[in-house]
């Protein structure tokens, strides 16, 4: 399942009904669990560990040194990823930083479009999407379920809530709470994902809870203090607006708004 033209270090661990295409080159400290597929032309760079059954497209570039001038060629650099994930052409994941806790992670059955690039020391969680040329810097916070646009741009340090969507082209400067769309040049709020919300099955009564939540922030005029004071005292009813709550209230950079 190796082509004869694809180089794999010898330090490489690769499992089981692993392929891997032409020229492929496959580093040091590289481990590929059982059944992935490793594109022609790929090139993966260690400390990496790759999940089972993960799909790498081709020329992509995973696990090369992060593009931090902070980084001077320490060992403790690693990256992680998942399992079930797709990962298209021409893609770059690059690895952690000693300032930044040294690992990038990428999550379980995420969907990665073409020209994606996911800088050092990213945390994206499970079964998002990034559409074609997305664009995350350095500390970057993805949570599940989330879905960028393409074109988009995350500013580093940025957090996205779970089951967020964001526009095309959308350039998000702050954090971003679950359940939102977000769109524009910075990106600022334009309702709940509340087609997202259906499809991921849930309830009347959470989106209605989530509706009061998203007026209480975004549409009755309230300094944000004053607005996490009034949704705590809605948040006990609803588990969804227990998340949002807690979202805004621990953001470190703000939240769009």
């Amino acid at each position: 399942m190796i082509d004869p033209t694809a180089k794999v270090h010898p330090g490489a661990g690769i499992g089981s009904g692993v392929s891997i295409g032409a020229y492929a080159v496959i580093g040091d400290r590289v481990q590929i669990a059982d059944n992935c597929v490793i594109g022609p032309h790929v090139v993966v760079k260690g400390p990496t560990r790759i999940g089972e059954a993960t799909r790498i497209s081709q020329f992509s570039s995973i696990g090369d040194d992060p593009q931090d001038k902070k980084y001077q060629g320490e060992a403790e650099s690693f990256l992680e990823i998942g399992s079930n994930n797709v990962i298209r052409e021409f893609c770059s994941i690059n690895r952690g930083t000693a300032q930044g806790g040294g690992v990038t992670r990428v999550g379980n059955g995420n969907w990665i479009m073409a020209y994606v690039h996911i800088a050092h020391d990213c945390q994206v969680g499970n079964n998002t999407i990034f559409a074609n040329n997305a664009t995350l810097a350095g500390h970057v916070h993805i949570d599940d379920h989330a879905i960028l646009g393409g074109f988009t741009g995350v500013h580093q340090f940025c957090r996205v809530g779970r089951y967020s969507i964001s526009a095309i082209a959308s350039i998000i400067l702050k954090d971003v709470p679950p359940y939102l769309m977000v769109s524009g040049n910075s990106a600022k709020p334009s309702g709940l994902n509340r087609v997202g919300l259906k499809r991921n099955g849930f309830s009347d009564s959470s989106v209605e809870a989530l509706r009061k939540a998203y007026r209480i922030v975004y549409r009755e005029g309230l300094l944000l203090k004053n607005a996490v004071k009034k949704l705590e005292a809605l948040a006990g009813e609803n588990r969804e607006v227990t998340i949002f709550t807690r979202f805004i209230r621990e953001s470190e950079r703000g939240i769009v708004r």
